[in-house]
């Protein structure tokens, strides 16, 4: 099936929210991309998975995307449905001793209603950007601990709209990445064990993180927060730094001056432009240190 047929069929499922041409510059934080073929915002659960169902029926290529926080999108855009996991699925509530939310909601919100309700566990969390489901894919973390520490199950969505429920130990938790890296299912609602925990201290706590990362970390032009993993025994900023490449510029591009391991958009960046500093800063480092550095942001597209 064409796009142009899987658009009419895709507005009987939403009539009147199915884009075509949409940019993607809009629903990425680094606001860089081209144009989605076709590009719709379920609201709810069950739009979602009609909509996942279909695509896969049809034979329509899927690009399942969250907060945009973790994501470089080819300037050519990306072919196919682009399905974006937003507001419509960002609830968050208390059962008993844990939290639960959807894929959609913001880290900040899960944090905070887990603060109101007086959990800790989300204290290192301040301060990241995105929501639930593409914090889980890349198993999200800062100030020594990850948002895997805290799951105990998780609801996903199969590419053919088939529900299934996986524990923390199925979802292969790592350094930045999980089984979501290597599998194409979709976040629905995640439950996490949360600790009692003083809400004046976690507060506290939060704050502490929340100016630290804003003294760090450049936060007044568009970025991705840190484009490479750290290597083991290495961090990559520093790596970057020692090779002389802060404030490097490709384009609108950028290394930052703060932060070396960040790559800002100064307002005209393209994914080239990105894409190329990242091929430079991979070459300079393993040239000086013979690193071979890997990357946290996901590149999507037609490069």
């Amino acid at each position: 099936m064409t796009c142009a047929a899987f658009y009419l069929e895709l507005n009987k499922i939403l009539p009147g929210r199915v884009k075509a041409g949409e940019s993607m510059k809009k629903y990425t934080s680094w606001r860089i991309g081209g144009p989605a073929e076709l590009f719709v915002e379920p609201v709810g659960r069950e739009e979602l998975q009609r909509v996942v169902a279909c695509a896969h029926k049809r034979g329509i290529r899927l690009t399942v995307i969250g907060a945009g926080s973790n994501l470089l999108v080819s300037d050519r855009g990306i072919k196919g449905v682009v399905v974006k996991v937003g507001r419509g699925l960002g609830r968050v509530w208390i059962e008993e001793s844990r939290v639960v939310a959807e894929a959609g909601a913001k880290l900040a919100h899960v944090a905070a209603t887990a603060k109101d309700a007086g959990f800790g566990g989300f204290e290192f969390s301040a301060g990241i950007p995105g929501a639930v489901g593409g914090a889980l894919a890349m198993n999200a973390g800062a100030n020594g601990a990850s948002i895997g520490d805290l799951v105990h199950g998780i609801l996903l969505l199969s590419q053919a709209g088939e529900y299934c429920r996986k524990s923390k130990e199925e979802m292969d938790f790592g350094y930045r990445t999980s089984v979501l890296r290597r599998e194409p299912w979709i976040v629905i609602e995640t439950t996490f064990c949360c600790r009692r925990r003083d809400k004046d201290l976690i507060k506290k706590e939060m704050d502490e993180y929340r100016h630290k990362r804003r003294s760090t970390q450049p936060i007044t032009f568009p970025s991705a927060g840190s484009v490479f993993k750290n290597p083991p025994g290495h961090s990559a900023g520093r790596l970057i730094e020692s090779s002389g490449l802060k404030g490097m510029r490709i384009g609108g591009a950028e290394i930052s001056d703060l932060h070396a391991n960040f790559i800002v958009n100064l307002g005209w960046a393209t994914a080239r432009d990105v894409l190329t500093l990242i091929d430079k800063v991979r070459e300079a480092v393993h040239s000086k240190f013979g690193v071979e550095l890997e990357l946290e942001v996901n590149v999507v597209g037609d490069i």
